[in-house]
């Protein structure tokens, strides 16, 4: 939880289904929901907002300059280090990762960034992801859904950032990476995927096998459209690990059941639904298993033991993303 407020400077600008701007100067950021309004991208303007208590934007009295914002097919910013972000399926998600970004690069080291954040998209991918789970509960295989667009407005968020002057991209969602390499067609800047900076990270750890002479297993857990899209296990695999994934068992048994109750807010009940489906994984002698999904990363209280033995894929990001910066302004 991060309880110190968010001071940004903000000019919003005409763009379909999106409102963005700029902050140049992060310092803290306060995890609350912003009811109907997300937290938005930004360029120096002439307005500063600041969250109160409640984690409303509110206007400052004072101003910096009154220069307009600059037309979409101008860069808003200039700087080499600039990350660009685009949101993911809910608000919660998408400041959760500017958190782990903040916490890395330290309150003296500010970094600019740009982020994009749609209701519209939000919608969007719900609704793919409930039409996911639905169809996985359909005896027969279920429909064929249709994502044409979802990754069109994917492509259009990426486009703006690019042109908006962001170096690097970056998405802090798990079911937005589905279309991961259908969106970076033609992206002329670095677009990182979780799944592959989780990869990276995990082979430079140098692990051992938990049984002599059995290879290295990482287990993932995640809802059904992730582990359908199979990203995590192409990525892991290509840098040699075995993949280790719930059975259709733990799957009809324990995953789903949990994310039932966690929709009826059995928070408990999910909570231990979880614990089994990772005990399972685990007796399977995995060295550590990939939890892809911020709803069951939160279930498990901070000192839980089995959290221990989990990878938060977005954490891998967060590093991934603040290296990149390093690297931007050595300029290396």
């Amino acid at each position: 939880m991060f309880d110190r407020s968010l001071t940004v400077s903000v000019n919003t600008l005409n763009y379909p289904s999106c409102t963005l701007g700029f902050v140049n100067s992060y310092r803290t950021l306060s995890r609350t929901r912003l009811n109907s309004n997300p937290l938005l991208a930004m360029p120096p303007s002439s307005v500063l907002l600041q969250t109160d208590e409640s984690g409303k934007f509110q206007e400052s009295k004072k101003s910096f300059g009154s220069k307009a914002a600059p037309s979409c097919s101008d860069s808003l910013l200039n700087q080499e280090n600039t990350v660009g972000i685009v949101g993911g399926a809910s608000v919660d998600s998408t400041l959760n990762l500017l958190g782990k970004l903040v916490q890395l690069r330290g309150e003296e080291n500010d970094f600019p960034f740009l982020l994009c954040s749609d209701p519209l998209l939000n919608k969007e991918l719900l609704s793919h992801e409930r039409s996911s789970f639905s169809s996985l509960n359909c005896k027969g295989g279920g429909v064929q859904l249709d994502d044409s667009l979802i990754v069109e407005n994917l492509r259009i968020k990426r486009v703006f950032l690019e042109k908006a002057g962001a170096r690097c991209i970056v998405m802090p969602c798990h079911l937005s990476h589905i279309w991961h390499d259908e969106v970076c067609k033609g992206c002329s800047v670095p677009f990182l995927h979780v799944s592959e900076c989780v990869a990276k990270e995990l082979k430079e750890d140098n692990m051992k096998p938990l049984e002599a002479g059995s290879p290295l297993r990482i287990g993932v857990l995640a809802k059904n459209a992730i582990l359908t899209a199979g990203f995590y296990q192409e990525k892991l695999q290509h840098e040699g690990f075995e993949v280790v994934l719930p059975d259709k068992a733990t799957m009809e048994h324990t995953l789903i059941p949990a994310l039932h109750a966690l929709n009826r807010k059995d928070v408990e009940g999910a909570r231990n639904l979880l614990r089994i489906a990772l005990q399972v994984l685990l007796v399977r002698a995995v060295n550590t298993v990939i939890l892809a999904s911020d709803d069951m990363q939160d279930l498990l209280p901070p000192d839980d033991p089995l959290l221990k033995k989990c990878i938060d894929p977005m954490d891998a990001l967060a590093r991934s993303a603040i290296k990149w910066v390093k690297s931007a302004e050595k300029g290396t």
